[in-house]
């Protein structure tokens, strides 16, 4: 890579120079910006993950930076009052998605929710996320089937370690690689509320495969993304990856359309219309220039991709975290058993009433947050933040990652301390885990159910410790969303006071 940037520079670095003389005489006011290089301006910093190198450059040079990453300009902003600043004063014109090429394909042409510019279309897909899919009367609706994935994961766990049990009853841990069953957990959740009730011949296992590399070459983190050149060459094989990438997923995403489309001409069953693409189906009808089976598939992928990966990665953090504090996973066993009892599994309805199941996930999202860098904005005006002028078209990268570790805002900021969240002691502002205005995730209803419901019922269900002494590593990946370098491997066993319990389901 760095032969390939030594080739560039030296070959165009007096255009370069031309044109960031031009730049540097026609905007003033600028924030800080640490020393460039010629043509791929900081990309030198461009380390993975990104979240963390970034952060390491606004430790040296401020909470506001004016970066240039190859031919695109970037404002990183890593305190809670510039972040607030920009999701408040400036939430109009940070109110756009830069279209990056390598992201073009996997949003079927920009048109998916998160991905969409800021304008009709896309106040029209958010529209039909939040009324017909995330509204709280919808949510309610599909508990039974959240209910019901929760204790089919259940009861495959209780029934393999009933099977690899030398001797059953013994007491001895069974080892479990927990991402997976996660995955499978959150994609059976969101295939039923977008498809119905139905049995999948889908490979969960390769879907789950299309999300996390989805989610890989999203975001910020590709390089061809910023120097055309290289993007052209295809270097890193991206483009080949997600050409591949939307025929699997689009041929995967028409089957599920053209099967509801059939049962609904062929029943009129009111079930299948009450489903996402039941609903969109509906609206094809009406509009059907407009709800083109393009823009349904893209309004179905937002779904799966965004309510897939994020929870199971939170749920493994958050696992991670207490396997690593084991007197914090007690603490939250005590609760479970104080306020639901050992005579059935925990529900949604209990979830008001787990205060410290709560403050463990809400620290567990601090410390790694869904989105380290949220998803990209992009100003479609100019404006100013923190007293500086922000050109229009600049991408806007907000640390989460650093925001939510910065020891001038945390105590013990690098420490899981779910005390800390205890009787409202910090306020919710100085947290972006969900993004902040009007582009904030509409998942976060949907999400804080299945997470608390998921961590809760494994808490109350079974007992879980490392395999080995050694602490589990937090090492984190990269890409849009933030999942753990290596998937979480544990040891657990039925609890005792639950086997009746599971020995019934």
């Amino acid at each position: 890579m760095d032969s390939i940037f030594t080739f560039i520079a030296l070959s165009l670095s007096f255009l370069l120079l031309a044109k960031l003389f031009f730049f540097s005489n026609k905007n003033k006011n600028l924030p800080p910006s640490p020393p460039s290089l010629p043509i791929i301006g900081h990309l030198h910093h461009f380390k993975k993950p990104l979240h963390r190198a970034l952060a390491a450059l606004s430790a040296c040079h401020g909470p506001i930076l004016f970066l240039r990453f190859g031919s695109r300009s970037v404002l990183v902003v890593s305190s809670a009052p510039l972040a607030e600043e920009c999701f408040t004063k400036n939430d109009v014109a940070f109110a756009n998605r830069p279209q990056f090429p390598s992201t073009k394909h996997l949003s079927y042409d920009y048109t998916t929710l998160g991905a969409a510019s800021y304008g009709p279309h896309w106040r029209n897909m958010r529209r039909i996320a939040t009324v017909e899919v995330l509204s709280s009367h919808r949510l309610n609706s599909f508990t039974r089937f959240r209910s019901g994935e929760v204790v089919a994961m259940v009861r495959r766990l209780f029934r393999d370690h009933s099977s690899a049990a030398a001797t059953p009853g013994s007491g001895a841990y069974t080892k479990v690689e927990l991402k997976s069953r996660l995955f499978e957990f959150a994609l059976n959740n969101m295939m039923k509320m977008v498809a119905g009730d139905r049995e999948r011949s889908e490979n969960s296992e390769r879907f789950q495969e299309s999300v996390e590399e989805a989610f890989s070459l999203a975001g910020a983190s590709n390089i061809g993304d910023f120097l055309p050149l290289l993007g052209w060459l295809d270097t890193q094989g991206i483009k080949k990856k997600v050409v591949r990438l939307r025929k699997y997923r689009d041929e995967f995403l028409q089957g599920l359309i053209d099967e509801l489309r059939c049962e609904s001409n062929d029943n009129k069953d009111a079930s299948t219309e009450k489903t996402m693409i039941g609903v969109l189906l509906s609206l094809q009808k009406s509009d059907p220039e407009y709800y083109t089976d393009q823009i349904i598939k893209s309004q179905i992928i937002s779904m799966l991709g965004a309510g897939t990966d994020t929870s199971s990665d939170t749920i493994e953090w958050a696992m991670s975290l207490l396997l690593n504090n084991p007197d914090k996973l007690k603490k939250a066993r005590d609760e479970m058993d104080t306020k639901v009892g050992n005579g059935r599994l925990v529900q949604e309805s209990d979830l008001p009433n787990l205060p410290y199941l709560q403050c463990i996930i809400t620290e567990a999202l601090r410390l790694y947050p869904v989105a380290p860098l949220l998803v990209p904005h992009e100003s479609q005006e100019e404006c100013e933040v923190g007293g500086y002028n922000i050109p229009r078209g600049t991408m806007l990268l907000v640390n989460a990652y650093a925001i939510h570790r910065d020891p001038k805002t945390w105590e013990e900021s690098e420490k899981f301390v779910p005390e800390r969240f205890e009787e409202s002691k910090v306020e919710g502002h100085k947290l972006f885990a969900f993004g902040m205005g009007r582009r904030r995730c509409p998942g976060e209803g949907l999400a804080n159910r299945v997470v608390g419901l998921e961590l809760g019922t494994m808490i109350q269900c079974f007992e879980w410790k490392r395999i080995g002494e050694e602490e589990v590593d937090m090492s984190e990946g990269s890409g849009l969303t933030l999942p753990k370098a290596h998937p979480l491997e544990a040891l657990y066993r039925p609890r005792q006071s639950m086997i009746g319990v599971l020995s019934g389901l």
